[in-house]
Order: structure tokens, then C-alpha cells, then sequence
């Protein structure tokens, strides 16, 4: 089992910058590649971006290239979404999430992942 937990969401005006964290408990974090996901109203949960075991490899979504970096510290156990140049339509529930991060991992898809966080909300105002 693997324990997730993030934080770091709130309110942000539009151009704002917010960094989330996902603090991992349980069986070896490193064991696992680890992603963001991010719900809007309604009922898809959209991937953002995904990071490699090591962190040497990461993907992102069209949506947030080039404004959004995902990054983990194995040591603390941890993943962050450092996200800046907000816009409103970032606005959303984030969820982090632990996959097998193997070759034949289906990053993309929530149905890649077995453990997901409660979420943390990011509101970004126009």
C-alpha cells in the first residue's frame, strides 16, 4: 500500500504561480512512477503530467507544456507540480497518483495508476 497525500492548492490570480506537493508513505516511493491528474466540474479526471521512477523522464499535456514542471525528491519521498503562469481554466481539483512505472505502463490514462490522493483544490481567478 502506498499513502499519498497533497497539498499546496488555493486561490491564485491569473499569471500566479502555485507549487503542489505529494507526500508518499508506505512501500518504496521510488518503486513507483508517479503523475498528476486534475478534475475540473464533471466527471473526467485529466492527466497533467507524469515523472519517471528515477525523475530523469517526464511528460506533460498540451495544456500545461512549457508553464507546468513536475519533479520528485526520492529522498523526501515526495513529487511536486510546480505550476506557473496560472490561467482560470487550470482551475481544478488536483489528484497525484503512483503507477508500476514500467515499460509497459499506460501513463496517460487514471486506469495506469492503483493509488491516488484525496486531492487538493486550485482555484485560479480571472
Amino acid at each position: 500500500q502506498v499513502q499519498l497525500v497533497e497539498s499546496g492548492g488555493g486561490l491564485v490570480q491569473a499569471g500566479g504561480s502555485l507549487r503542489l506537493s505529494c507526500a508518499a508513505s508506505g512501500r518504496t516511493f521510488s518503486g513507483y512512477g508517479m503523475g498528476w491528474f486534475r478534475q475540473a466540474v464533471g466527471p473526467e479526471r485529466d492527466f497533467v503530467a507524469v515523472i519517471s521512477r528515477s525523475g530523469g523522464i517526464a511528460y506533460y499535456s498540451d495544456s500545461v507544456k512549457g508553464r507546468f514542471t513536475i519533479s520528485r525528491d526520492n529522498r523526501k519521498n515526495t513529487v511536486y507540480l510546480q505550476m506557473n503562469s496560472l490561467k482560470p481554466e487550470d482551475t481544478a481539483v488536483y489528484y497525484c497518483a503512483a503507477g508500476p512505472g514500467d515499460s509497459n505502463w499506460e501513463w496517460r490514462s487514471k486506469l495506469g495508476y492503483n493509488y491516488w490522493g484525496q486531492g487538493t483544490q486550485v482555484t485560479v481567478s480571472s
